[in-house]
């Protein structure tokens, strides 16, 4: 006779608060947890610089507090880490990635190494765009891009995926740059000593890399900076044109414009497909509480990043729009993407 009003109050809490429910089983999950963070680049980088800081914060948003767990995963431009996210790591919700931001694109035009689907990743979050530069050093005669097009300089590469290799062979290929790109060194770090060393003239890499590792190069004007890759001008680099302003017909801008989208994934953070649905929620929830953490923020500072964050569902839409490019335009991005030396 007590068994039925007990069964009918549990029923009607399950009808009454099936949100509290849910919400207790993700904090119950995540509370004996790990998450590993993987970094598909060496330590050092801007990308590093980012995930290590977002990795000190992160957790005391998702519910549970689990820890988080830093691993650098360098290795064919990021698609090392991708592909082991995609098809080797558990699809419960305990890893997040961050990788290159052209990985969509690199899919879409059948890289060599990709091994992924970039849409199947549930993407958490992204806290920057991410505007990368050509640098050349000052004793280097090469200063502008009209000085690159009449002559070959030497830079310094790294991952035949990683946008520092990419974005100077799109040029190349695009409006006659003759960037030579020296391949091999392990990270955008080690590529800088080789510019400061003079064993190339110049590399390509992410402004906040250069502003974090090396802010005296700017300072002390130790570096030209002809061109910048990204969709629109950084406020810090107002006098510095970007890739897509370098175009010299309307199909040349249409072609940069596609590949410079990567620069609106920026450092984006994805996690594995097949994730379940309430913990996806729950990481871009406190992804996006991340973003408003002052903790967080004042890090960010000390490291000299900015921060401009993209929710997961906008990201989401946002890598998913590169699998509906046209066939004419991906076409043509496909004559342009890779080395033709």
């Amino acid at each position: 006779m007590r068994a039925f009003p007990i069964a009918a109050s549990f029923a009607a809490f399950l009808a009454l608060a099936p949100g509290a429910l849910a919400q207790q089983s993700v904090e119950a999950f995540y509370k004996s947890k790990t998450i590993d963070m993987f970094i598909g680049y060496p330590p050092g980088g801007s990308n590093d610089v980012y995930a290590r800081v977002l990795a000190q914060h992160l957790g005391k948003h998702v519910p549970g507090n689990p820890n988080i767990v830093v691993h650098n995963m360098p290795g064919a431009g990021s698609f090392l880490a991708a592909n082991q996210v995609f098809a080797v790591s558990p699809k419960d919700g305990t890893v997040i990635c961050i990788g290159a931001p052209t990985l969509a694109i690199d899919e879409k035009l059948g890289t060599q190494g990709v091994r992924y689907k970039t849409a199947q990743f549930n993407w958490i979050g992204r806290i920057s765009p991410l505007v990368n530069i050509v640098m050349t050093w000052h004793t280097s005669p090469v200063k502008t891009i009209e000085d690159a097009q009449k002559r070959e300089v030497t830079m310094a590469g790294t991952g035949a995926g990683s946008t520092v290799s990419i974005y100077p062979t799109v040029l190349n290929n695009v409006i006659g740059t003759k960037y030579r790109l020296v391949m091999g060194y392990r990270g955008s770090n080690e590529a800088m000593l080789a510019m400061e060393r003079g064993e190339t003239e110049g590399h390509s890499t992410s402004w906040e890399a250069v502003k974090t590792a090396h802010p005296e190069w700017i300072s002390e004007n130790k570096v030209s900076i002809p061109v910048q890759f990204a969709l629109t001008r950084n406020p810090e680099l107002a006098s510095v044109p970007t890739a897509v302003e370098l175009g010299r017909t309307e199909e040349e801008k249409r072609i940069l414009e596609a590949v410079m989208a990567a620069s609106e994934v920026g450092t984006a953070f994805f996690t594995t497909p097949g994730a379940p649905a309430d913990r996806v929620a729950a990481l871009r929830a406190a992804f996006d509480a991340t973003m408003e953490d002052a903790a967080f923020k004042a890090d960010l500072d000390k490291v000299r990043v900015g921060i401009g964050p993209m929710k997961g569902v906008d990201l989401q839409k946002l890598v998913t729009k590169v699998a509906d490019l046209p066939a004419d335009l991906t076409a043509k991005l496909k004559l342009v993407y890779t080395d033709k030396q």
